[in-house]
């Protein structure tokens, strides 16, 4: 088997990619070797299309052209406002980026805006792999793989805000910010966890960057995606993500689940009894009236608090004014989250209890 040594200067590395520290390359493997999400890989470029460019480990976006090599990961992708994508389950003479953070796959759809665009197309030059040969996989390296079974998140925890919405771009990571804005002018500290999603730091940074204290994602322990992930899985990072967020102990954890509730991430944590029983309250975000009093009605009826809905509807007076009229959600605008009084509302508008008890059928994990 042989393996070759790549110049690390002549690679752009990807940010999901920051903890690899290998330079061998095995060539041999590409066309027999089945990749698992998170397996680490090198690729030339062969056309750019809709990424034309990549977060390299220093959070700097690197221009990609037609010939250069970058070092990235196979990941699925589920954005319904970009594309949709997947770890192959064969070799191919092509793969597309999926993500910008350094995921690649097998292209299932794209959007609309994108279709005369098209993906970034790359070919596979090899898999990067350690000193014994192993094809080196980013999921908890350097980190202490979990492997047990998780049947309660019975850590002791601050208070838990969910921020959910309706659909990507509908104003989730926008909320949590102004959450945290808010709250750090209430004198309170914050911590962010964005739980799912595909790796990017923007919006982890967005949010620290107005006022919480540590911001995390699901890319700090390796994660490409957490698309395809199963519930266990995603409970036992939730659970790793949590008592990382807890060494500074926050007041208040602020925790983003991507794309909207009907997702399948999405809505097998929401559905979950070991999931919910930490969260206090939830900030639904939506895009339209409709949409907003209608997600936070599934929310209620799953027995969560809906503290308020906001997202991009509320920059339209008229719509906020339609939801005030026709439910009994409160609503909240910017200037409301990202006021100091947000605590005291937070405060009066969550039960003491720990919120979020199911039906006994979704007891556990599935």
């Amino acid at each position: 088997m042989k393996r070759h040594k790549i110049n690390a200067a002549s690679i752009k590395k990807s940010i999901i990619c920051k903890n690899v520290t290998s330079t061998l390359v095995n060539k041999d493997i590409k066309r027999n070797y089945l990749p698992k999400a998170g397996d680490v890989a090198i690729f030339r470029v062969k056309e750019i299309g809709k990424h034309t460019r990549i977060q390299t480990i220093n959070g700097n976006n690197r221009y990609i052209l037609p010939g250069d090599l970058i070092m990235a990961t196979f990941g699925n992708r589920y954005a319904t406002e970009q594309l949709e994508g997947y770890v192959p389950t064969a070799y191919h003479s092509n793969y597309q980026m999926l993500g910008q953070g350094g995921v690649v796959g097998i292209m299932a759809s794209i959007h609309n805006k994108f279709e005369l665009i098209g993906p970034t197309t790359l070919s596979l030059v090899g898999y990067v792999v350690d000193e014994t040969g192993q094809v080196i996989n980013t999921k908890y390296l350097n980190h202490e793989a979990p492997s047990e079974y998780i049947s309660t998140l019975s850590i002791p925890v601050p208070k838990i805000i969910l921020s959910l919405g309706t659909s990507m771009d509908s104003g989730k990571t926008t909320t949590a910010a102004f959450l945290a804005r808010g709250l750090k002018q209430a004198k309170k500290k914050v911590a962010y966890i964005k739980l799912t999603g595909t790796a990017y730091t923007k919006d982890k940074a967005m949010v620290r960057d107005y006022g919480a204290k540590m911001s995390l994602d699901f890319s700090d322990f390796g994660f490409p995606s957490t698309y395809m992930c199963s519930i266990r899985e995603l409970l036992i990072l939730y659970k790793y993500l949590l008592e990382k967020a807890k060494s500074i102990r926050p007041d208040v954890v602020i925790v983003e689940i991507a794309d909207g509730l009907l997702q399948r991430e999405t809505a097998a944590l929401i559905n979950n009894s070991v999931f919910a029983q930490n969260v206090f309250g939830v900030l639904f975000s939506a895009t339209d009236s409709m949409s907003a009093i209608h997600g936070a009605n599934i929310l209620k009826g799953l027995n969560f608090k809906v503290i308020g809905v906001t997202g991009l509807f509320t920059t339209s007076p008229l719509l906020v004014d339609e939801v005030r009229r026709q439910s009994e959600h409160h609503v909240l605008v910017g200037e409301d989250l990202m006021s100091k009084k947000i605590f005291e509302t937070l405060e009066q508008r969550i039960k003491p209890e720990i919120l979020g008890n199911k039906m006994a059928a979704n007891k556990g994990i599935c």
